[in-house]
């Protein structure tokens, strides 16, 4: 008990906690978390940075980094100590890791990289094309970077090893996710049961056919073993860094597996939300909600997914002001936040067949233990964060505009909790070895996948639940 009760999964919690109850001070009206770090889509490096909240405005930019590394630093400290790790060890190593995977993320931002291809928004931000990898773009340097010292330096590499620990990073990351997505599902809720269960069906039916497929392609065409085809299953069927990562957990796949998938999901999101939305209005002129509904089935990461939604709404709806683009928005949001609900469902579900059928020990019928083993406790987290976050905005619904403030400043620690993990595991990666598993194939796998009926199930899906509901605005 005493090894279970220490151990990264339980600290991944106790953080991730920390932070979402340090947010929820906003429903008292005090402000507690609006000095970490925002980074923005940028051009001039002068502002890229700034805290999350105006009411710490007078920090500035470097204010709030400062800050953020300072509690960063603080609370990771005695986390190392919790797990037995030399503090001060943790914390020399831990500065020079946040430096350069934060000059990452920062990067990532830039507006060449990381803009949408919306003409509105490239002009407000003074660039005439760009690449449109979103933010999440930071997450790819910071792999990169990782990889590039890791394989060329291995000492350097060697050196990080106290303060790279990319599990206990992307489950902290997890267990803030739940707050965030806890209070969106709260939001849709209240606004529309209508779309909350049509979308909630929609990604149970699509998710299940989604997975199978790809594990079955992966598996049976491929050749990839069950390491590599369980997290890109569900990097494919729901959201790349969160359900791979969860996925890789619950099958004890080694961290690269997931990272690598999730990889994937980020640049080939690029092609979906430059394709797809124009695509729909093609092919769906009339039903504006079987379009938003796509999106949300189709598009794998978070931020592609709500850009596709509201690139597609414009389409249907020219005006920024018409309503209708807040319906298709929601109806794309609902769908993809309920498919990342499902992360959790699925990990207690892979534990169970992994126990009990792939990895069964002989004698075993039901083997209880060996399911509570493998099973990644820091879901625990992620659940007590989602159903703490739904349930008091489902109680109280003035509540939710303080509950998502709240959660925008504690969304800057998930995404800086993800940069980390990316940039550690990057260090710890042998790319020839990599490469020698079939880093090649996996990509195929995906192309294959993608292109040849994930997105064209999530139509037939969408066509399901949402043909033939209309839109606010007349369409």
């Amino acid at each position: 008990m005493k090894s279970w009760f220490r151990s990264e999964d339980v600290l991944a919690v106790l953080v991730g906690v920390l932070i979402i109850g340090l947010s929820l001070a906003m429903l008292a009206g005090t402000n507690l978390l609006g000095w970490s770090v925002e980074v923005k889509e940028w051009t001039d490096p002068a502002k890229a940075l700034s805290p999350s909240s105006k009411a710490y405005s007078s920090l500035g930019g470097l204010g709030a980094l400062g800050a953020t590394y300072l509690f960063l630093l603080g609370t990771l400290s005695a986390g190392a100590a919790f797990l037995g790790v030399n503090p001060t060890r943790f914390a020399m190593r831990f500065t020079v890791l946040f430096a350069i995977a934060f000059a990452c993320w920062v990067a990532g931002h830039n507006g060449y990289i990381a803009t949408v291809p919306d003409p509105v928004k490239q002009k407000k931000l003074g660039v005439e094309w760009s690449l449109g990898l979103t933010g999440e773009a930071g997450y790819l340097l910071a792999l990169i970077g990782g990889l590039a010292i890791g394989n060329l330096s291995p000492r350097a590499a060697a050196w990080f090893k106290d303060a790279a620990r990319p599990e206990l990073f992307i489950k902290t990351g997890i267990v803030i996710y739940g707050a965030v997505l806890g209070a969106k599902a709260a939001e849709h809720h209240d606004k529309t049961a209508a779309i909350l269960f049509r979308g909630l069906a929609a990604i149970i039916e699509a998710y299940l056919i989604y997975w199978s497929l790809v594990y079955l392609i992966a598996r049976k065409v491929f050749g990839f073993s069950r390491e590599w085809a369980a997290p890109l299953a569900s990097g494919i069927s729901i959201c790349g860094v969160t359900a791979a990562i969860t996925t890789g957990a619950a099958i004890r796949a080694r961290p690269i597996v997931p990272v690598m998938v999730s990889s994937l999901v980020v640049i080939f999101a690029v092609f979906e939300m430059v394709l797809l939305p124009g695509l729909a209005h093609w092919i769906l002129p009339n039903d504006p909600m079987v379009a938003a509904g796509w999106m949300g089935l189709a598009v794998k990461t978070d931020g592609a997914a709500f850009a596709s939604g509201e690139m597609t709404a414009s389409y249907y709806f020219p005006d920024a002001a018409d309503p209708g683009r807040k319906w298709m928005a929601m109806t794309t949001t609902t769908v993809k936040v309920f498919i990342d609900v499902f992360i959790g469902v699925w990990a207690v579900v892979l534990s169970a067949i992994w126990s009990w059928k792939i990895e069964r020990r002989p004698g075993n019928r039901l083997p209880l233990r060996e399911i509570w083993d493998r099973f990644p406790k820091f879901v625990f987290g992620y659940a007590l964060t989602f159903g703490g976050f739904f349930l008091i905005g489902q109680l109280n619904p003035d509540a939710i505009a303080s509950l998502k403030s709240g959660n925008t400043q504690a969304d800057v620690f998930r995404k800086l909790f993800f940069v980390l993990t990316f940039f550690s595991i990057g260090l710890a990666t042998n790319v020839r070895r990599l490469w020698a598993e079939g880093l090649g194939r996996l990509a195929l796998v995906y192309i294959v996948s993608l292109f040849g009926f994930v997105i064209w199930i999530g139509l037939a899906i969408s066509w399901l639940f949402f043909h033939g509901m209309p839109a606010a605005g007349g369409k």
